[in-house]
């Protein structure tokens, strides 16, 4: 989890001059990009810059396959004096000699399980990495204590160097190293010094245990990106705050009892992620930019907004749960399928696939009155440049083995057919299931084109079930009709669902028009409910953005007036 700070806004004409100068330096540094065909113009049809981005990605003698594995730390500080222990995890970055197509790409990053109550875990999670080139790579490991309800403390970080790789090297074995407490929370270090005076078996310096293992020669025809073969890590977050602002329940532990939650998704599908799919952010408004290279006043506040939400909604806590498969199987197209909630409910879903292929996605509906700024922004964590974005649903096939589309035979949604929801439980048989997906993302606006090689890396890591895709120009009246039969199934069937998210209209889940209906938060009067307390909770940085918003749109207004009335006099 990245360190990050909470965003000031500084006051005075000096603070007003450097946010001018950043804006001033961001445009310089973009024509300067574009000149030299780094950036994206704008084409002949007046279209903002962003979206589809052909650069390719840069030659390289093929690199290899390593397996990281960590195994466990030892005497970790404790972050939690209730307990005197801590919820470990380890947060780890892959650093190579490789140029990325741009500086803006996102950095291998590998996340473990957290553990609870325990200064003395055991992960043993693997993470196998294709490509990593002959001279070697840095490897640094950041370990955090877990904490949903404030920034998790960093109880230390280890550093694995290794400056040469071959077919022939030896790897390293279970080898303990150092944590180095240098950027670790003194709170944490404190506690356990103090537990040191009184206690010689407690020690004040930690381990790491870490093996590197070459397992082959990569498969291709150019090492020039790194990517995830595996295993297939899943996660699901349940929020019971955010299920109680929703008033969404899901069913509990003993799958009888209903409880408050908000679901959100991600999935680490096996790599490469085809490298034609590759996405930047579309510039449609002028603040856009700033929002994701943070260099305004503006900017910044949208931009720490936005990493606020996704940390809320990918929020890990003690009811996170995890899961893995050693590769893509029918194991895992089940897992998706249950994560989704199979044909129940007719649910929508918003997703975005990362550049690494992780797959994150939740549950969107207009009915809900939460907007958070930008659907596919927070859900990329403000990444500028994805490989794919966009809507998906699932249908269940009343003839499983059927070929076509599922507009060919019956379907549920819309229909009601047997074996199955809303009257008995889903099939376990992925062939009973089709997953419909589009790009209908204003963010990123995905090519259209590129919908073909996106439906085939998901067969790859989904078989077993039937993918069709959409475009959401050219299919348009296709896609509402079908997502309109989903939404009057989601009315017919309850509410059983676990919705955050407002899609704006039944037209599209555009972003633009989301950030474009950003108004601000309406405050209540009288003592605040549970609900209201949740819900300020969670939309508090919407009221910096409104509140900057407003105060643009007056300065605005002020100098068009001046203008017009600087030649009358």
């Amino acid at each position: 989890m990245d360190e990050e700070k909470a965003v000031s806004q500084p006051n005075g004409h000096r603070s007003v001059g450097y946010a001018t100068k950043f804006d001033q330096k961001a445009e310089s540094l973009q024509a300067k990009a574009e000149k030299h065909g780094k950036g994206k113009k704008k084409d002949d049809g007046g279209q903002p810059a962003g979206g589809f981005d052909v650069t390719t990605v840069p030659r390289a003698p093929p690199g290899f396959n390593v397996k990281f594995t960590f195994h466990r730390a030892s005497k970790l500080p404790m972050a939690d004096i209730n307990t005197m222990s801590s919820d470990p995890y380890v947060l780890a970055t892959l650093s190579t000699s490789l140029p990325t197509r741009h500086k803006q790409d996102p950095p291998m990053r590998f996340r473990t399980p957290t553990i609870r109550r325990n200064c003395n875990p055991e992960w043993n999670s693997e993470w196998i990495v294709a490509n990593v080139p002959a001279n070697g790579f840095a490897l640094k490991a950041r370990i955090y204590d877990e904490d949903p309800a404030d920034y998790d403390d960093r109880l230390g970080n280890v550093h694995v160097y290794v400056d040469s790789l071959s077919e022939n090297f030896g790897g390293i074995r279970e080898q303990s190293y150092r944590i180095k407490k240098r950027m670790g929370s003194k709170r944490a270090y404190f506690i356990r010094g103090c537990a040191a005076m009184f206690n010689r078996g407690v020690h004040m310096s930690g381990d790491l245990v870490v093996s590197v293992e070459v397992l082959g020669k990569t498969d291709t025809d150019n090492g020039g990106r790194l990517w995830t073969i595996g295993p297939c890590n899943w996660s699901q977050h349940l929020s019971p705050m955010v299920g109680r602002l929703a008033g969404t329940k899901e069913p509990g532990k003993d799958g009888k009892t209903e409880r408050y939650a908000f679901q959100a998704n991600q999935i680490q599908l096996a790599g490469p992620v085809p490298a034609s799919l590759y996405h930047r952010y579309v510039e449609f408004r002028p603040f856009v930019k700033g929002m994701f290279t943070s260099t305004s006043l503006r900017g910044r506040v949208l931009h720490h907004a936005l990493h606020h939400q996704h940390h809320r909604i990918y929020n890990y806590n003690r009811d996170t749960i995890y899961g893995s498969f050693p590769s893509p199987s029918q194991d895992l197209t089940l897992q998706f399928l249950d994560l989704v909630h199979h044909d129940k409910g007719g649910r929508i879903f918003t997703y975005v696939l990362t550049l690494d292929g992780i797959w994150r996605f939740t549950e969107t509906g207009k009915e809900f009155g939460i907007d958070l700024l930008s659907k596919h922004t927070m859900h990329s964590d403000v990444n500028i440049y994805i490989a794919f974005s966009g809507e998906f649903f699932i249908r269940r096939l009343k003839t499983p083995h059927k070929e076509g589309s599922p507009d060919d035979q019956p379907t549920h949604p819309p229909n009601d057919i047997g074996n199955g929801p809303p009257q008995g439980e889903p099939p376990k048989d992925p062939a009973y299931y089709s997953l419909i997906i589009d790009n209908d993302s204003g963010t990123y606006r995905p090519n259209a084109k590129l919908l073909p090689q996106l439906k085939g890396f998901l067969q790859e890591n989904l078989p077993g079930i039937k993918i069709v895709t959409l475009d959401c120009n050219s299919d348009k009246e296709k896609m509402d009709k079908w997502k309109n039969e989903q939404r009057e199934r989601k009315k017919a069937e309850g509410k059983h669902t676990a919705v955050v998210q407002g899609d704006g209209s039944s037209m599209s889940s555009s972003d633009e028009e989301d950030l474009n209906q950003q108004e601000g938060i309406a405050k209540g009067d009288g003592k605040s409910s549970t609900k209201d307390k949740a819900k300020r909770k969670v939309e508090e940085p919407l009221q910096k953005v409104a509140n900057i918003r407003k105060g643009d749109r007056e300065r605005e207004q002020r100098e068009t007036e001046d203008d017009m009335a600087g030649p009358s006099q």
